[in-house]
């Protein structure tokens, strides 16, 4: 962000070059082409989500984004900088990248926190040092193989093992136990695509990534509780494919309901304490294990 701040431009300096906003890009009102892209932060975004925060609208201030806003599929956050288009271009260029869409990773984080690994698909735009990217040579259905299996319940816990500080670099991401592409199945590839789709895809701006995936719609309403539902078949099918059993499971959700309440070790208590006090349950415990008896059944059906 230092070395490269001689490119940033705010929305003022923009304003007063006589550029005008639309759809979170400025473009050069004489030509309307689209001149300058938003310069994404980590904090703007959370897991399977790209509009998670927002800044005002001369982005003095932080904030984040409300559920009516993310209600509209048009809406797209308002950065608190700006580059020109050309140079992120010629920079993915530079990695032969050519998606209309990026994937990162907030880089800041604390293994005390909700989630710890957060990441999610963003636009084909500028990214800050505090969301790196990762470049990844496989076709989109096994992107969202790789995002699912990234913000998984089990790879979060696995992180929390290695975590020493606040910075979760390259090297604590090389360490986790991803699954290899080679591990799924045209099936499995089609169950977590479709759900993952449904989770990023809520604004037009992630379009292209929803026709890489193979799903030509439109973008999906924002709804919590259908959200929390498709994350929790998720975590169910990324605990069984690491070959946890269902106490295992439970452990990782809250040792206490395995070990009992005098248990000294504790995993995602701010998330279990969170959705208490939002939903008056652990709400994440019971979908995940509700899933996975669902799943189950499935399978002893079959």
């Amino acid at each position: 962000m230092a070395e490269d701040s001689s490119w940033f431009k705010t929305a003022r300096e923009l304003k007063n070059m006589g550029y005008k906003l639309r759809a979170g890009r400025w473009e050069d009102a004489s030509t309307g082409r689209l001149s300058y892209d938003p310069l994404y932060e980590a904090k703007m975004i959370h897991q399977f989500d790209h509009r998670w925060a927002t800044y005002g609208e001369n982005g003095e201030v932080s904030r984040d984004s409300t559920l009516l806003e993310k209600a509209d599929t048009g809406f797209e956050p308002t950065t608190k900088y700006w580059v020109p288009k050309s140079e992120i271009d010629k920079r993915l260029n530079e990695k032969d990248w050519t998606k209309k869409w990026l994937i990162g990773w907030r880089n800041i984080t604390n293994a005390t926190n909700e989630r710890t690994l957060i990441a999610s698909v963003i636009p084909r735009t500028a990214a800050g040092h505090s969301l790196p990217l990762m470049f990844v040579s496989n076709d989109a259905p096994l992107v969202c193989c790789l995002l699912g299996n990234l913000n998984s319940l089990v790879v979060d816990y696995c992180e929390r093992q290695k975590l020493g500080g606040t910075n979760l670099t390259f090297q604590f991401l090389f360490q986790l136990p991803v699954l290899k592409p080679s591990f799924y199945d045209k099936s499995e590839i089609e169950f977590i695509s479709t759900r993952i789709i449904q989770l990023v895809y809520t604004s037009d701006s992630l379009r292209s990534f929803a026709l890489d995936a193979g799903y030509n719609g439109e973008p999906f309403a924002w709804d919590d509780l259908a959200r929390a539902n498709l994350r929790a078949e998720l975590d169910a099918f990324y605990a069984r494919a690491y070959g946890l059993t269902r106490d295992e499971l439970r452990y990782i959700l809250d040792p206490s309901d395995v070990r009992g309440s005098d248990h000294p070790s504790e995993t995602f208590r701010v998330l279990k304490n969170n959705e208490i006090a939002k939903y008056g349950e652990y709400r994440t415990r019971r979908l995940v294990l509700e899933a996975w008896d669902r799943q189950n059944s499935k399978r002893r059906a079959a």
